[in-house]
């Protein structure tokens, strides 16, 4: 790879992450021209919940937490049914210790999360207790037909800076002895797990459409310039998300953990921006009254901190009138004391050459997840209107469901290949109570 001096720097970055290794990781350091403080010598201050990114998050002008640019997943196996080592416990949470060390806790610098399946926990003699609802993944759509993803385990690497996701890899594989100038420990995370799939993406302002053209049936000149999406609007308003807090299981021994679900969809581009206009889009995106009423400007940065679904009229009403209906419009049905019970932590790809949304969402229970899938899907609305299974039936049309998973994000002391019922009290490392 050579040191892309040719290539502008943000698509530069973006391909950076995308292709990986050591040699990305040294061109990127040379374009990147950023900063990035260390972390701590003394981790104790860490919140036991792994998912407590808000606070160290940046926030844009409405007060909405902004997610990080870059994200890696690395999907990991335990290469034995066994259950697993102290011994090797031990060397996975001094590995994960060591990039903490390496960079400070932030959006400018790393965060992670690492969690486990299912067939994970079956290798135990104990079932998990009731607190965690995780079941095996499956399909959750009358017309999706997924492959379910099973791996032991998945690593989170998130950063608003290329560098830092690449060199935390770097030193996750034993690549690097030393990354930010701290020195790693003599261990790699694959001496005890084993890398079965990478996925990578981005997410923020301009990135989409400074990289459409390395995606097939994109079409790159109908892209707003400024989206953070591919489908041109924002998201993760933070009225429309549910908190940390929301999403934190309360009891057991998983307290402070939340679950995961990560879905792998292929978005169709080309059938959204050449067949439908700026109406269809907005009314499909949110509801058919915002595109009536001319609501949302640009890709929404006017919306401050909710995408205004309460102004819209209810679904089965919609659906009768308009003949189509919106996908935030739709989704708000799920909630909860007029609470969203999913908080999503999603971002786009151009994996395998596809556009495509790496769906990451965490819930209390996988239970919550599949219940706001249920309201996505409109089942009751395209049966009881001229609204179709999938057509006009917000963005059902344009995603193809390719894979998904359900994983447990346990609390930060039992990060490192946790047993399916640990001790109510067992947290191997002392952390703040966040």
């Amino acid at each position: 790879m050579t040191d892309g001096r040719d290539i502008p720097r943000r698509d530069f970055l973006k391909s950076a992450v995308a292709i990986g290794g050591t040699a990305a990781f040294s061109a990127c350091l040379g374009r990147e021209e950023v900063d990035v403080p260390t972390g701590p010598s003394d981790l104790s201050s860490y919140p036991r919940r792994q998912h407590a990114w808000n606070s160290v998050l940046p926030t844009d002008d409405a007060g909405n937490p902004t997610a990080p640019r870059h994200r890696i997943l690395l999907l990991l196996d335990y290469p034995s049914d066994s259950v697993p080592t102290d011994s090797d416990r031990e060397s996975m949470e001094t590995v994960l210790q060591g990039i903490e060390h390496a960079y400070e806790r932030s959006g400018k610098g790393l965060l992670l999360t690492v969690s486990y399946s299912r067939a994970y926990f079956d290798r135990f003699d104990e079932d998990l207790p009731e607190s965690v609802d995780l079941p095996a993944p499956n399909a959750l759509a009358p017309f999706e037909n997924p492959e379910f993803d099973a791996p032991d385990a998945v690593v989170h690497l998130a950063s608003n800076t290329a560098q830092v996701v690449l060199g935390a890899e770097e030193a996750l594989k034993g690549n690097k002895s030393t990354v930010n100038g701290v020195d790693q420990p003599n261990a790699a995370l694959t001496d005890v797990l084993e890398i079965v799939e990478r996925r990578t993406g981005f997410v923020g302002d301009g990135l989409p459409a400074k990289n459409a053209d390395e995606a097939e049936g994109v079409p790159a000149d109908k892209f707003p310039e400024d989206a953070p999406l591919f489908m041109g609007f924002k998201s993760g308003f933070k009225k429309n998300q549910a908190s940390e807090d929301r999403v934190t299981i309360q009891a057991g021994p998983f307290a402070r953990g939340t679950t995961q679900h990560i879905s792998k969809l292929q978005l169709n581009l080309n059938q959204w921006y050449n067949q439908d206009d700026r109406w269809q889009r907005e009314a499909k995106m949110f509801c058919p009254y915002h595109a009536e009423n001319d609501v949302i400007e640009g890709t929404g940065d006017n919306l401050g901190t909710s995408s205004k679904i309460d102004d819209c009229k209810p679904v089965d009403e919609t659906a009768r009138e308009m003949g189509v209906v919106g996908h935030s419009q739709k989704s708000a049905a799920a909630r909860e004391n007029d609470n969203p019970i999913i908080l999503r932590r999603d971002f786009n790809s151009t994996d395998g050459g596809q556009a495509g949304l790496h769906f990451l969402a965490l819930q209390r229970g996988i239970g919550d997840f599949e219940k706001t899938r249920k309201a996505m899907n409109g089942t009751d609305v395209s049966e009881q209107s001229a609204v179709g299974q999938r057509n006009n039936n917000g963005i059902l049309q344009y995603i193809r469901t390719e894979r998904r998973g359900n994983y447990l994000v346990p609390p930060r002391g039992l990060r490192a290949l946790p047993p399916a019922k640990p001790a109510d009290n067992t947290q191997k490392v002392t952390y703040a109570s966040s």
